[in-house]
């Protein structure tokens, strides 16, 4: 029996929580529309190799950073090292392949503070035939690839780390807090890791086996409780730009 997401929409909880909280820095990998990230009020970099948005995406921003490119290529170019940046929170919702979210997820974490917390999209399938990795044969319905094998992958090899999986529609959200830059762990593992999941379904892994390995935590009781994993990546609210229009 697949354990299934039913909370608040996911892109209504983003919004709640840029609604309520102002960061620092924010990063999104895999935003072609930019509507997850247009209500975010933080200084942003948003990373896609393909946009196509037709709205108001920088809003009350101080700041939008766009690159047009994979984030492999991202974080290759050394952007937010040689800017001396440090993320406070990033929503990943790149590849559905585990491969470039493990990777998203090391070069993320990399760069974050380590009071930042990082969100994973698409980690609780509903069923067997959105999980596939054939990608000429993709589902006509919603598609999550594998990116279900970061949560064993984190609970194996980064046991430090706190996962809270928000119940987040339609596929939830996996928040990773209690992060540590410069922990070497996973990318020391990663061709290990790939050998290891690469070719593991979730049939062979087992659907109950994954659903006992979490519990949700519901996202409106998160949202009425002040974002309680956020608080402490979030910045004074009186630093948000407010947008004034300069007439002659």
């Amino acid at each position: 029996m697949f354990k299934r997401a039913t909370g608040l929409r996911y892109y209504r909880f983003l919004k709640n929580l840029h609604g309520n909280l102002l960061f620092d820095w924010y990063m999104e990998i895999g935003c072609r529309s930019g509507e997850s990230f247009a209500p975010v009020r933080s200084k942003t970099i948003a990373v896609d190799p393909f946009f196509r948005s037709e709205i108001n995406i920088i809003g009350k921003k101080p700041a939008l950073h766009v690159f047009q490119q994979t984030s492999d290529d991202f974080f290759a170019s050394g952007y937010l090292a040689n800017n001396r940046i440090k993320l406070g929170v990033s929503f990943l919702d790149g590849m559905h392949l585990f491969e470039y979210l493990l990777r998203d997820f090391i070069n993320t974490e990399a760069r974050s503070a380590a009071n930042g917390v990082i969100m994973l999209h698409d980690v609780v399938p509903f069923n067997h035939e959105m999980t596939t990795r054939d990608l000429a044969n993709l589902p006509s319905g919603a598609w999550t690839g594998d990116v279900w094998k970061l949560l064993p992958i984190l609970q194996t090899y980064r046991p430090d780390l706190k996962l809270t999986m928000i119940d987040a529609r339609p596929t939830g959200l996996l928040c990773v807090s209690n992060l540590a830059p410069r922990n070497r762990i996973l990318s020391q593992n990663y061709d290990l890791i790939c050998r290891e999941y690469t070719d593991l379904s979730l049939e062979t892994y087992g659907v109950e086996k994954f659903g006992e390995s979490f519990a949700f935590t519901n996202a409106g009781d998160f949202i009425s409780n002040g974002f309680p994993l956020f608080t402490a990546a979030s910045i004074e609210a009186d630093r948000a730009l407010i947008p004034k229009r300069i007439t002659p």
